[in-house]
């Protein structure tokens, strides 16, 4: 799990979980994102199952040019990941921005026949790694909390 992600419900990981009980390979938690920025994202390319939750990944490319993107299915930083991730680490080159990618990796291994499957959360999903998310998830924790949630006027 990556920190700057607030997924809930936070029962997705023990889905996730099952899913790998059940089938095997990588898997990972995505969710629909808006069309105009599904290019910041690792995009998925799925195909359906028994289970409308669970897809199994045929494909996906770590941020996308605008224009050139596959569905609105994106990553959300929960991973559960095959052991052959780590050997597929040292044999990807690093991407658009230099660094190495862990959904390139995954994406190489998914190309050899490795099983990906992505578990679709419905829930609410905060990117804290800038202002735009940060905030609103800020506002909706804060509403929540019984001390400083209520709006109470003298």
């Amino acid at each position: 799990m990556f920190p700057d992600w607030v997924i809930e419900p936070t029962a997705a990981m023990g889905e996730m979980i099952q899913v790998r009980q059940e089938h095997g390979g990588s898997v990972l938690l995505a969710v629909e994102a808006e069309p105009s920025q599904v290019s910041n994202y690792g995009v998925f390319d799925v195909e359906t199952t028994d289970d409308d939750r669970v897809k199994r990944v045929v494909g996906m490319v770590e941020k996308p040019a605008v224009g050139d993107v596959p569905p609105n299915l994106v990553a959300t930083r929960r991973y559960l990941l095959d052991r052959a991730t780590f050997g597929a680490l040292r044999r990807i080159t690093p991407g658009k921005s230099g660094e190495l990618q862990l959904i390139d990796a995954v994406a190489l291994l998914n190309s050899e026949g490795h099983p990906v499957y992505v578990v679709v959360n419905d829930g609410i999903r905060h990117c804290l790694g800038n202002l735009a998310g940060f905030i609103p998830a800020s506002v909706e924790f804060g509403l929540r909390n019984p001390k400083y949630g209520p709006c109470i006027v003298p």
